[in-house]
């Protein structure tokens, strides 16, 4: 299914003119990859089903590779970036898994190799999605997401703001965090696959089948509601002639909304926030992890939002969409996992309502909203806790109970 998948994006993006998928990973064998610390993370994963003396030998056969492609780059002045290495590894490790491995350990190593290619082939079609989305989809929706963020009084223009004050150090950490975010779920999912090795099994759930899910249906929520971000949409330096006006960070937009034209490069990939879905994600996922893995994970959450307010890549209503977004479908894979009871069943179909009417208010009443913000902004709130509080509750419900140990039997006394 996942194979068809991908050639069918591949044949789609070639319609277009665009290499697919496939083509941008095969690339990556020779050519220098777009992220290294990515392919080194879907090589981390990977290792969880090797032994310890296994690792070491994968890695170092992984920073070999890479330093012989350093070298090569360097003295033909090409473009350098690591990653290489890692790639080679896991193909080597799925070639071995075919030939010198047989039953359970073939399968559990080839499990390994799928979610180490996984990620990395995840990140692929989601840059393939973004191509289609903007060839596909000339009309945005920004006017009628600005004109609804009023009701949430326009966090992106105040965070936006706030963080130009904070000069080069916070957009700095800002940056890092908002573009290595994969890497930080790498971090938290290898905490929850740790014993993998030792138990030749994986978990039943954990953070990479979110990740992977909330890339599969999100850039669907793309083609049908496209919108291209504050920066662009209002912001002359990055929208260029297509910006309706020079006004982001500094003055909220007003008017009436109608659709707008844009061009055909920027990704239409605002609705929901899958930045916010993610980092929601790793919080969700280090909740049970050590102490240091629960800051690290609220930390993560925070600092994406504000480097995706701040640098003016979403609108506040992406936020609420896309926290409920991740909600929901965490809520059907621990049900899918565990098996569908009534509270699962309701709190996917509740959260589904909510998105839906999140997006269709967006689309249908941004001038009531704009027009009542002190209504429709608590109303808005209200939703996304809401949700929040049903999640909460209900996987609350679903977490085995504490029995107190039998007592043993008191013999009566001898007289």
């Amino acid at each position: 299914m996942a194979l068809g998948f991908l050639v069918a994006l591949e044949i789609t993006a070639r319609h277009y003119g665009l290499p697919g998928p496939i083509t941008n990973q095969a690339r990556e064998v020779i050519f220098a990859p777009k992220s290294g610390p990515l392919l080194y993370g879907g090589m981390a994963l990977m290792m969880v089903v090797l032994t310890w003396r296994q690792r070491l030998v994968a890695a170092g056969a992984a920073i070999g590779i890479d330093i012989a492609f350093f070298l090569v780059r360097w003295a033909v002045d090409a473009k350098m970036m690591f990653g290489n290495g890692a790639l080679w590894v896991m193909l080597g490790c799925a070639v071995i898994a075919v030939t010198r491995r047989t039953g359970r350990e073939r399968a559990l190593l080839l499990k390994g190799v799928g979610l180490g290619l996984l990620l990395v082939t995840g990140r692929k079609t989601g840059d393939t999605w973004l191509l289609i989305t903007a060839k596909t989809r000339p009309m945005v929706l920004d006017q009628y997401v600005a004109t609804a963020d009023h009701a949430l009084g326009d966090p992106s223009w105040l965070v936006g703001r706030m963080v130009r004050a904070t000069g080069p150090i916070g957009t700095h950490i800002l940056d890092y965090v908002y573009i290595q975010l994969a890497v930080a779920a790498v971090v938290v999912a290898l905490y929850q696959l740790r014993n993998v090795a030792a138990e030749r099994r994986f978990p039943r759930h954990h953070l990479v089948r979110t990740f992977l899910v909330i890339g599969l249906l999100g850039p669907a929520i793309y083609m049908i509601f496209p919108v291209v971000g504050p920066i662009f949409a209002y912001g002359v330096a990055d929208g260029g002639p297509w910006a309706m006006a020079d006004l982001w960070p500094n003055t909220p937009p007003v008017g009436v909304p109608h659709l707008m034209p844009f061009n055909e490069i920027t990704p239409r990939n605002c609705m929901p926030s899958l930045h916010t879905a993610w980092a929601t994600a790793i919080f969700i996922h280090s909740r049970k992890a050590p102490r240091i893995l629960q800051f690290f994970g609220a930390f993560w959450l925070l600092a994406t939002l504000g480097a995706t307010l701040g640098f003016g890549y979403h609108y506040g209503t992406d936020i609420i969409a896309g926290v409920v977004f991740t909600l929901t479908i965490e809520a059907g894979l621990r049900s899918l996992d565990r098996g569908w009871d009534r509270p699962g069943i309701q709190l996917v179909a509740y959260g589904t309502t909510v998105f839906a009417a999140l997006l269709v208010s967006y689309r249908y009443l941004p001038m009531e909203m704009a027009e009542h913000p002190w209504l429709f902004g608590p109303l808005l709130i209200l939703a996304l806790a809401s949700v929040i509080y049903g999640y909460i509750r209900t996987t609350n419900l679903w977490e085995p109970k504490a029995t107190p140990a039998r007592q043993p039997e008191r013999q009566p006394e001898l007289v």
